[in-house]
């Protein structure tokens, strides 16, 4: 049995996971964020790499987080994404072996919900790789009397107010969650009816996850002319829920050398990914 959700869970450490990944695995990963032939196909040919998309380190980031989470008791149907951020230290090589070590480092009470942050380090044998962290939102498991944290609109992000200097435009597939879930990211509530009527949603929905490797694909080629070496970090607070067949469009402000903020929203105007910020070299 895991142990209960409080403040004292901050510090609790996952096992060493140890993993490895393969050119077929970046190139699925490739594939389910929406990477297209003719526009990327060094990210799922191997002929011509294939090169790594940066968000690819989610994937063992999922991995390790769940096994932080598997220490913990609460209901998998509550449980939501709430934000996501990858800092890359190098370029991730098309197949490799490396150790990720996950750690609680925060745990808010919100009332009606508790927030858990987990960051993920991964390392192989040239040094770390990649880091990722996570927070998530998880519903009816507040009122454990810890502090309430941060509000939103104390960190709060907004875009610039003027017109985006860059504007992609996705379209999602019906068989997108699917395919997502192939990577490793099986939560039913993206594919099960039932489940996802289950969590309180009237059909089941597009991962988070797969959502952020959209944009960070779009920011990638907007602002790093597709070269992964030059991806340094990228954040995002999932906000709403993208549905299989609605469009993805990311929005991207230059801040200035090096940042740029982001906002992706769907086609009927709805934000679903936002306090987006990505950092990249020049």
């Amino acid at each position: 049995m895991g142990e209960k959700i409080s403040s004292e869970l901050v510090g609790l450490t996952s096992d060493p996971v140890e993993f490895s990944w393969g050119e077929q695995d970046v190139q699925l990963y490739g594939l389910a964020v929406g990477c297209k032939p003719e526009t990327e196909l060094d990210f799922i040919y191997e002929a011509r790499g294939p090169k790594v998309l940066p968000t690819y380190s989610v994937v063992s980031g999922l991995n390790i987080l769940g096994g932080v989470m598997s220490k913990i008791t609460f209901n998998l149907a509550m449980l939501l994404h709430g934000e996501q951020k990858i800092t890359l230290h190098r370029e991730i090589p098309a197949k490799g072996k490396a150790t990720g070590v996950g750690r609680v480092v925060e745990v808010w009470d919100k009332g009606k919900a508790a927030v858990i942050g987990v960051e993920c380090q991964v390392s192989d044998t040239k040094g770390p790789l990649y880091t990722t962290h996570a927070t998530l939102f998880i519903r009816g498991a507040g009122g454990f009397g810890g502090e309430r944290g941060p509000s939103s609109s104390a960190t709060e992000l907004l875009p610039p107010d003027r017109v985006p200097d860059h504007v992609i435009n996705d379209v999602t597939r019906e068989e997108q969650a699917a395919l997502y879930r192939l990577t490793g990211d099986r939560n039913p509530i993206h594919i099960d009816p039932n489940f996802a009527k289950f969590g309180g949603f009237d059909k089941p929905f597009l991962h988070g996850l797969c959502t952020y490797g959209f944009a960070g694909r779009a920011a990638l080629q907007a602002l790093c002319a597709g070269d992964p070496g030059k991806f340094i970090s990228m954040t995002g607070r999932f906000s709403d829920q993208v549905y299989m067949g609605d469009e993805v469009i990311t929005k991207i402000w230059r801040v200035r050398d090096g940042l740029a903020t982001m906002q992706v929203e769907t086609q009927q105007g709805n934000v679903v990914l936002n306090q987006c910020q990505v950092e990249f070299s020049v």
